[in-house]
């Protein structure tokens, strides 16, 4: 068990008012750490925060909103979370966004622009924010959030998996860049997850069976069962690891 002890350990979460985000942000509030939930609304915040608290003890969460398409957003973010908890030692880079849906060829600048910038960018300005801390005390885990789809192609989220491709990359250059003080940098690939964000495609079981049949679990994935590779990844247990992807997708990419 002391292998998976997040104990005295303070986590930011973003994302983390729902869905992955929020399993992620339970199952380190459950091994130990205490953990920052973060997202656009203040209100679902606070709510998820609240639960968190009363399920595992007052203090536990705390609900900082913001939004990663501003700067100086997580700014604020890094610098109230080490005003409460006076650290920062994980970082989950879980939010994101993807606002065209189509082949590339009718996506516009701007759009593609948001993606890039609410995927990658902002990814690399929160970990820059973070990481100096953690290798002060040479020691510290940055998880990024990606996706299977930047391992794959596709006519209808292309745009997308650019970025999630991007975000291996990001994880592969900073695990070198920070690796030397002990931060380690590593990336999740989640497949279909049940989630807000897949909804049109479980709650359709036509659907749902042909996205699924070829898989060999047999089905699309829960929340929770992406949380388990992140506390893996925030744990000791995952100390000789980074610049590495977990894919957790019941076998689709094989």
């Amino acid at each position: 068990m002391n292998l998976f002890d997040l104990s005295g350990k303070v986590a930011v979460v973003t994302g983390s008012s729902r869905g992955i985000g929020r399993a992620i942000a339970e199952r380190l509030a459950e091994h130990g750490a205490r953990v920052v939930i973060s997202s656009r609304k203040e209100d679902a915040c606070e709510t998820v925060a609240a639960a968190i608290n009363e399920k595992f003890g007052e203090g536990r969460a705390t609900a900082i909103a913001a939004s990663i398409s501003s700067k100086d957003a997580l700014q604020q973010l890094v610098q109230r979370t080490n005003d409460a908890f006076g650290r920062i030692d994980v970082l989950v880079c879980n939010a994101a966004s993807n606002p065209y849906y189509g082949p590339m060829a009718g996506i516009t600048d701007d759009q593609f622009r948001k993606i890039l910038e609410n995927n990658v960018i902002s990814n690399h300005w929160l970990i820059g924010m973070c990481a100096p801390q953690m290798a002060e005390r040479k020691d510290g885990s940055v998880i990024i959030v990606s996706s299977v789809g930047g391992l794959r192609g596709s006519t209808t989220i292309g745009a997308y998996n650019v970025s999630k491709a991007a975000d291996f990359q990001l994880a592969r250059n900073l695990a070198h860049e920070w690796g030397p003080h002990n931060v380690r940098i590593n990336c999740i690939a989640p497949g279909l997850v049940k989630t807000d964000f897949a909804k049109a495609l479980w709650e359709d079981p036509v659907r749902l069976e042909r996205v699924t049949k070829h898989v060999p679990l047999r089905r699309i994935g829960e929340p929770d069962e992406i949380a388990g590779a992140a506390v893996f990844l925030a744990s000791r247990a995952s100390s000789f690891v980074t610049g590495t992807t977990i894919v957790c997708d019941g076998g689709d990419t094989i």
